[in-house]
């Protein structure tokens, strides 16, 4: 019964379609990030970028190398959505897309995240069977159908992403509306709903309707007798974050995963010319099973335990930050800080407070303001400048930071050097003081 739920045969629209959407969304993503200048803002202008921690040598180009990169990107989901050499476009974009993602991290979307994840799932997958260039070229590649687990490998990821966002609104600022009010609060401006959106009772709609639709919608979009309900919600609900919050492609890609939805004689009656949609009881166990079920139960294990992860981290991740990234936490929090950095001559034992604007641009002020690994990031650049220079120096921050519009608490212990210390990735790093329980 389980090969048969696997491997058992199934018309593979959903997942042409998709590749298609896929394609022409990651392409706009790439074209619309230099056209609107985020390339330029996070990756030309600044003097060095934010890597994840581990990737410092993962560097962005010189001059307008960046806007090459993202040409190349946004071509290859051209490409994708072509299908035209399928496999190097969807792996060669998978590849450029982690690094970008890697090499820097002060303009972080989970979206960014979902793609990579995405995009490297769509590379084992079929979808250049049809309506493709490669299978035009090629015919021998032309298949209406694909295993099953095709689609649930699919469904398993977006039910997770969704799940642990509305597990991770329990808690207290969601529960009271306060942090939607305060996320709400810059949108004042903007034009006809800006007034709207500073009403409590619709405070209180968005609170308790994001919780239920995210746990609620991929078991409503998988159950036929709310399916349409499902996705009428789900066209609301992300063209509502796409208006308010203007969050690039993540809402339209979050519409296009409805596909793996629908049947597919709805699919091919909608997008395609070929109405005839596979039929026949057929299941197909490859001779690597073992191995397909190994990767398919380690890459969900490690999807499941990645979210998590802050939990055995001591304090609370809305103050540490340890542990919030790539864990489907998303609007949660507001945060604001007022932080110094202090260079003390180790010799001299001279001091004087660092002007971040010879450093950093205002984005990344924002973040060393209140981000601890950017704060350690920056004096351990400090300290690797100053050495070059033939000096050695301490770096000292002080920090107070804001969560959520609550009252600023000092946050990283002023008498540590950071220059000395070490960051660590899966527990807690002792120099970010603890948080005070305010009522």
């Amino acid at each position: 019964m389980f090969d048969r739920f696997l491997f058992k045969q199934i018309d593979n629209s959903p997942l042409l379609i998709f590749r298609i959407f896929f394609g022409i969304l990651v392409s706009l993503e790439c074209y619309g990030a230099i056209i609107t200048g985020w390339v330029k803002r996070n990756l030309i202008d600044p003097q060095f970028t934010f890597t994840f921690i581990g990737f410092e040598w993962l560097q962005p180009l010189p001059g307008l190398g960046m806007y090459f990169y993202f040409f190349v990107m946004g071509s290859l989901g051209i490409c994708i959505a072509l299908g035209y050499k399928y496999r190097y476009s969807i792996i060669a974009f998978a590849l450029l897309w982690t690094g970008v993602y890697l090499m820097q991290k002060t303009a972080y979307n989970n979206h960014y995240y979902l793609l990579i994840l995405i995009s490297t799932i769509m590379a084992f997958l079929p979808a250049n069977g049809n309506y493709s260039l490669d299978a035009k070229n090629n015919p021998s590649l032309r298949a209406i159908k694909m295993p099953a687990f095709v689609k649930w490998v699919i469904v398993l990821q977006l039910l997770i992403v969704y799940t642990y966002a509305s597990f991770a609104k329990l808690y207290g600022d969601w529960l009271d509306f306060s942090i939607i009010e305060i996320l709400f609060k810059n949108k004042r401006s903007y034009p006809v709903i800006g007034g709207l959106l500073q009403d409590p009772l619709l405070h209180k709609i968005v609170g308790i309707s994001g919780i239920i639709f995210d746990l609620l919608i991929v078991p409503a979009l998988l159950w036929k007798p709310t399916r349409k309900w499902a996705f009428v919600a789900s066209i609301f609900f992300h063209l509502f974050n796409s208006i308010v919050f203007q969050i690039g492609i993540f809402p339209y890609l979050a519409l296009a995963f409805s596909v793996f939805f629908f049947g597919p004689e709805v699919i091919r009656k909608i997008f395609f010319k070929d109405k005839e949609t596979y039929q026949e009881d057929e299941v197909i166990v490859p001779p690597k099973r073992k191995l397909v079920l190994g990767i398919l139960f380690i890459y969900f294990l490690f999807q499941l335990v990645l979210p998590i992860r802050h939990y055995f981290i001591k304090d609370d991740v809305l103050w540490t930050e340890e542990g919030h990234r790539m864990s489907w936490r998303m609007m949660l929090r507001s945060r604001t800080g007022i932080t110094s950095i202090k260079i003390v001559g180790s010799t001299t034992k001279n001091s004087f407070l660092v002007n971040f604007d010879e450093y950093l641009t205002k984005a990344q002020k924002n973040k060393i303001a209140c981000y601890p690994d950017f704060m350690w990031q920056f004096s351990q650049r400090l300290k690797q400048e100053y050495k070059e220079k033939g000096e050695e120096i301490s770096v000292y921050v002080n920090s107070r930071v804001s969560v959520n519009g609550k009252p600023y608490q000092q946050f990283i212990s002023p008498d540590i050097d950071l220059g000395k210390v070490t960051w660590n990735h899966f527990k807690h790093n002792d120099w970010i003081l603890p948080s005070t329980p305010q009522e």
